[in-house]
């Protein structure tokens, strides 16, 4: 899969970064932590530039983040609210927990959504409760350009000064994106054990 990711970026140079970043967030098959080290490490050995290579790979994560916030908002959380009543209990989510997220993002959305580009996993479904909750559009792009291009340019300048021993960037990352991982499971599982304590207090 790597070995393809660098053909790609040889043969079609920015757009070719464009496109793995588009898909990487609409449907991540390659984590942008191989995507755009490899971006930089083509940007060291020319002819693409390092600033060029960042803002194709953020261009194309955006569109990707702002293809599933237009999908959520037009869905709306008022008609996620019978999928939540009927399969909340394996979601671990009932109708005030929603109500407690909605109330989260009114207050630190842009928060949220900026930080949330910026770590593993959670980067690429951030846009969801973002777009159900119908967070301003321009707040949004304009907090997620933000954490995207941070992201983006440190991957970047990553592979760019490591040259080709992109593979140390995965030392680095990889435990990380394991530790969110597992930390969203141990989240679930919790409150999995714990939903009947909870749903008895919310009153639903």
């Amino acid at each position: 899969m790597t070995d393809w990711v660098i053909r790609l970026i040889e043969q079609a140079g920015y757009l070719g970064v464009f496109f793995l970043m588009f898909l990487e967030t609409v449907f991540p098959p390659i984590p942008s932590e191989v995507i755009m080290p490899i971006a930089g490490v083509a940007a060291a050995n020319g002819p693409m530039t390092l600033w060029g290579v960042i803002i194709a790979g953020t261009l194309g994560a955006m569109s990707g983040n702002f293809f599933w916030y237009v999908v959520a908002r037009m869905i709306g959380v008022e008609r996620f609210r019978p999928f939540i009543e009927r399969h909340g209990r394996w979601l671990t989510l009932d109708w005030y927990d929603v109500e407690k997220a909605e109330r989260l993002f009114g207050r630190f959305g842009p928060v949220l959504v900026g930080v949330g580009r910026m770590m593993p996993t959670i980067r690429s479904v951030i846009s969801i409760p973002a777009g159900l909750l119908h967070m301003r559009l321009g707040t949004f792009l304009i907090w997620s350009a933000i954490g995207t291009a941070g992201w983006s340019s440190a991957l970047a300048v990553a592979g760019y000064l490591l040259g080709r021993r992109f593979g140390e960037i995965d030392h680095i990352l990889g435990p990380l994106s394991s530790a969110v991982i597992g930390l969203i499971v141990l989240t679930y599982i919790w409150r999995q054990l714990t939903w009947r304590r909870r749903h008895s207090r919310s009153g639903s």
